[in-house]
This record gives structure tokens, sequence and C-alpha cells, in this order.
């Protein structure tokens, strides 16, 4: 159970504080993804054809799957769907963004011609796309979530393409005067230190480039150890001339310490882990977020701040990147490495219990209530 401590208290009153009244808005420009995300929840038991108990544990999932291991036999599971709606870095951010008053560029994959989803929903945004989108079975459980995922052309995806489709010219032109540039994931992009390299070379060009880039490696588990190896000087090189913020979950943030960090034998928790990450890269913060905690690590220090855990989340998937919103809207206003932290708790929290990007009242009615919901 978390608590809400002094570390947490003090993060908290310094995002009230620092929380800015207006926000100025802006060009925030995200890249490279797309996905039509399917919302599913997993039957337990089925009473009659209207009624049924939902499985609401991963850990109940996984029991049922190891039984049926042991007893050398096939299983199958009843799933109902609960919605769809577009996915992926792309558009949770850039979704968050457009309702805080900002104006997303999405650089992703919505479909050649775009998909009717992506038209719909984003039709006041600025839409460039590189190709088809993959597509999620997102598993809904109340202590974590089953992705299923069949990649698009992400997987494809590299500097020569991007050039190709979207033109050199217009990427420095919509990069620059941008106060964001957000790139995710690389689990889906293999490809993404060679269009991070690719970027690099268009920022002295470029009058007024992005201060922060946020990246989201994903699940890294699905790279090898030798590709993860060869794409941490990609960021080092970015981050010569902007903020470069990498921000991973608790899973992916411990395969990078492992990857990249000195770890000791005994596990040393999220802040060793992002501290491991931090001392073994070259950018300017490293980012650990997960469901009791979050951390931050950065020249300033090591900050951690509490999660107020809710006991029936409305919706989990895509937690993670309402928090990279949050964390990403705090940067860009100039908010401290803490207080960060809590504003991107504060969007997550807020996401997990409505199914909703919060409004920027939400965000701050959630941030003057965060000590009561622990």
């Amino acid at each position: 159970m978390t608590t809400f401590d002094e570390d947490t208290a003090g993060a908290v009153a310094d995002a009230v504080e620092q929380f800015p009244a207006t926000l100025p808005g802006g060009r925030v420009v995200f890249g490279f993804d797309g996905f039509v995300d399917q919302v599913r929840e997993i039957v337990a038991d089925r009473r009659d054809p209207d009624t049924h108990d939902r499985l609401d544990e991963l850990a109940g999932f996984s029991d049922r799957v190891a039984a049926s291991v042991a007893a050398d036999s096939s299983l199958s599971f009843e799933w109902i769907q609960r919605g769809t709606r577009t996915g992926g870095h792309t558009c949770h951010l850039g979704r968050a963004f457009g309702k805080w008053g900002f104006d997303p560029v999405l650089v992703g994959m919505y479909g050649d011609p775009i998909l009717e989803p992506f038209e719909r929903e984003f039709a006041d945004y600025e839409l460039h796309t590189l190709g088809e989108p993959g597509y999620t079975d997102a598993v809904e459980f109340d202590d974590g979530k089953l992705l299923l995922i069949e990649n698009g052309d992400s997987m494809e995806l590299d500097w020569g393409r991007l050039r190709d489709r979207v033109g050199r010219e217009t990427l420095a032109n919509r990069l620059d005067g941008a106060r964001l540039f957000g790139a995710g994931y690389w689990a889906e992009t293999p490809n993404l230190p060679d269009l991070v390299a690719g970027l690099r070379e268009l920022w002295p060009e470029l009058g007024d480039p992005p201060e922060t880039v946020v990246v989201d490696p994903g699940d890294v588990r699905k790279l090898d150890p030798g590709r993860l190896r060869a794409g941490r000087d990609a960021l080092g090189e970015l981050h010569d001339v902007a903020r470069v913020v990498l921000t991973a979950n608790r899973a992916e943030t411990e395969v990078l310490a492992d990857t990249y960090g000195e770890r000791e034998e005994s596990d040393p928790g999220p802040a060793g882990d992002a501290e491991a990450v931090f001392d073994a890269l070259d950018v300017a913060m490293v980012v650990c977020h997960g469901l009791e905690v979050s951390v931050v690590v950065s020249e300033d220090g090591t900050h951690q701040v509490s999660v107020p855990v809710v006991d029936d989340p409305e919706l989990t998937t895509s937690s993670g990147d309402h928090f990279n919103a949050g964390l990403a809207l705090a940067l860009v206003e100039g908010m401290d490495p803490g207080a960060a932290a809590a504003v991107g708790n504060a969007v997550a929290g807020h996401f997990v219990r409505t199914g909703e990007p919060p409004s920027l009242t939400d965000v701050r009615s959630f941030l003057d209530g965060y000590g009561e919901k622990f």
C-alpha cells in the first residue's frame, strides 16, 4: 500500500504552486506510431447469456494458464469488447495536448489513405501518415493489462522512409518553433535510433527547435540487448542539442538497467533501476513510472512520488501514456522534476478513474486533493 510520505507531499506542494494558471499553447509534434485499440475484458464465469463475472486480476489469468500447462491441457477464454479507439504514443499524447489547447502535429501510422477512426478523431489536427497502423487487443485487469499486438508498418520505418514520406523540409518546418517533440515506441519501431539520428541532423537548421524531447521506449523486452546497446548513442547525440527525457514503466526500466547499467544482485527497486539507467545514458532525465511510485532522476537528484492507487479503475490501458503527457506538460511549462512527476501521476490518476484525459481544471483539482486519495 502506498503512502502520502514527506517526499510525495513536497512534490505535490511544488506542483500546486508551480502549475500555471493558463497555458500559452503552441505546436507540439509526436511520432511515429499509430494503433487501433480494442479494449476487452475476460469472462471469469458465465452465469447466463446476459450475466457474467469478470476476471479482474492478471494474477488470476496467470494462475489459469499455469494450471492448464500443468495439466497438459488446452485452454480457452471468453472475452468481451468494451470499446474501440485510436491508440499509441502519438494518439494518446496528441489527444491530451489537444485538449489542453496546444496544436498537435501527429506523424505516424494512420493508414494509406488515412483510416476513418484517425480521420474522425483528429480532423482538427495536422496528420502525416507513414503507413498502416498496428492493432492491439488490450485486455483490462485491475492489477495490470495484457496487450496482444499486431504491428503495422512501424516495424519497417527508418529515417529514409520518414524523409521520403513526409519530406525533410516539412519535418524541419513543423519542428521549428515546436515546444515539444515526443517519440515512441522503440519496441514497435526498432529503427527509432536511426530516426533520432536523422532528426538530429535537422536541429542546427532550426531557428527555434524544441527544447524538450520525450522518448518512450515501450516494452523493450521485445528488443534484443544488442539492439538496445547499439541505439543509446543516438539519444546522447540528440541530448547535445535538446533536453532528452527517457520515460518508461517499471518493467521496462528494469530491462534497461539490466542492459545498460551495473545493478546490485538484490533488487534495487525502481529508484535504483532509474539511477542505473541515468548513469549509463547521456540524457537529461530518466523517469520510471509505476503503479505505486514514480521516480525522476536528473542532475538535481532522485525524486520519488507515490501514486494514489484506485481499487476499481475505469481504464488502465494507456495510463503510462497519460503519465507521460502530464510529465511532458509540466516540463514544457518549466516545472521542477518532482513536481512534474506529481503532474504525471495526476493526469494518469484522473484517466484510470474516468477513462478520459483530464482538462486542466481536472489536473488542478486532482493535485489539490492528492493527499486525500491515499
